[in-house]
């Protein structure tokens, strides 16, 4: 079929069985003729033939479309977005009238009339509101339910990195998640998955909450430290991504301080990273021992820069860290601080206790250890070429 004459015959031959109105006629026929209006095409099919009531596929369906409409915008209208999708759950008994009419007069390669409605909403939302329809990477997916008269909103993600100072002890790292859903978003953590925040987590969580809005936050931790460990320096990288958030665009100070805690360069990224961050770590490490601590034995501890370190899981797995500095001070008979350049993700208590590690602190200096406190001075990140 290339031409609107070709088609009027079968257009005729469906009408005289079945009525349809202006939009499901033309939706019959404008994708094989390259036509963009399905309405106006099926208007013009239908000359000369009087109008009944109910179109048989999608009962009128198409003849007034502002309820929904109402629906998105209302919707949508906490949300900040550029570009949308829009998507519909349709009555059961629509489709089946719908593939009827196609299997009948053996019509091929038709929008469905999910499709037909979805474009019809887009087209008008998109004039009204002077935002883009995107369906391959939208800010926001509306899913209208027809037949209950309700929509459902899913905002993209949003993803941040950072870096945070933690200058006082006493601070965990990671949120406990909330006991009722397990880190979910529940009601009675108001969607966020936690519902205390005295933890890192919980602090960055609460101002991107306040911020943003959105339900749940999930971080990418560069490495990390015990409650009782500072993080100084430049901080520690972090990546952290906010599920279904209504502001889009918020820029923040260089400097975040929440009490003992500093953000740093908080901002928002097109993505998180593909591959893992490669970093290195200074650490300052209290040391005390069973027995007293010999000058020269701690000598020896140049001798753990020369191999790598293995360290060994309850799982079986082993694995390998490397130590590119060490430096270390006496500080009484049976006390030293010991300060390494390590590998990220490097063991600090096993290493000094020799718990499942080799060669450990213990271990080189044929002495009983145990870590009373570690701090990371700077964490560095290492670029991947």
């Amino acid at each position: 079929m290339s031409s609107v004459e070709e088609v009027i015959p079968i257009a005729k031959k469906i009408l005289n069985n079945h009525y349809l109105c202006d939009t499901c006629l033309g939706r019959l026929f404008s994708k094989n003729l390259k036509l963009s209006s399905n309405r106006r095409l099926g208007k013009r099919l239908k000359k000369n033939i009087s109008k009944l009531n109910t179109c048989y596929i999608c009962r009128n369906l198409f003849e007034d479309l502002s309820p929904y409409l109402k629906i998105m915008f209302d919707s949508s209208e906490k949300f900040e977005f550029s570009s949308f999708l829009v998507g519909a759950k349709i009555k059961p008994s629509i489709i089946d009238r719908d593939d009827y009419i196609r299997s009948k007069y053996r019509l091929q390669g038709i929008d469905s009339i999910k499709t037909s409605l979805t474009h019809e909403l887009a087209k008008i939302f998109s004039r009204k509101t002077k935002k883009i329809f995107d369906h391959l990477n939208p800010d926001i997916t509306m899913t209208l339910n027809i037949k209950d008269h309700t929509c459902q909103l899913r905002s993209k993600q949003i993803y941040l990195q950072g870096r945070y100072k933690k200058t006082s002890r006493g601070l965990s790292q990671k949120q406990k998640p909330c006991t009722n859903c397990s880190g979910k978003g529940c009601r009675i953590c108001q969607m966020h998955g936690i519902t205390n925040y005295d933890s890192v987590e919980g602090k960055i969580s609460k101002i991107l909450f306040q911020k943003f809005g959105g339900t749940v936050t999930k971080f990418n931790w560069i490495g990390g430290e015990d409650k009782s460990s500072l993080v100084l320096g430049t901080g520690r990288p972090f990546f952290v991504r906010i599920q279904n958030p209504l502001k889009r665009k918020i820029r923040f100070p260089k400097i975040l301080k929440v009490n003992s805690l500093q953000i740093l360069d908080l901002k928002i990224i097109p993505d998180l990273p593909k591959k893992p961050i490669r970093f290195t770590s200074k650490i300052k490490i209290k040391i005390s021992t069973k027995n007293s601590v010999d000058s020269k034995n701690l000598k020896k501890l140049k001798k753990s820069l020369d191999l790598p370190i293995v360290i060994y899981e309850q799982s079986g797995k082993r694995s390998e860290k490397k130590v590119f500095d060490i430096k270390y001070i006496k500080n009484s008979t049976k006390k030293f601080t010991l300060t390494i350049d390590a590998e990220g993700g490097f063991p600090v208590k096993r290493f000094v206790s020799g718990d499942n590690v080799s060669p450990g602190v213990g271990q080189i200096i044929d002495n009983s250890c145990n870590c009373e406190v570690f701090d990371f001075l700077q964490i560095r990140t290492i670029t991947n070429n």
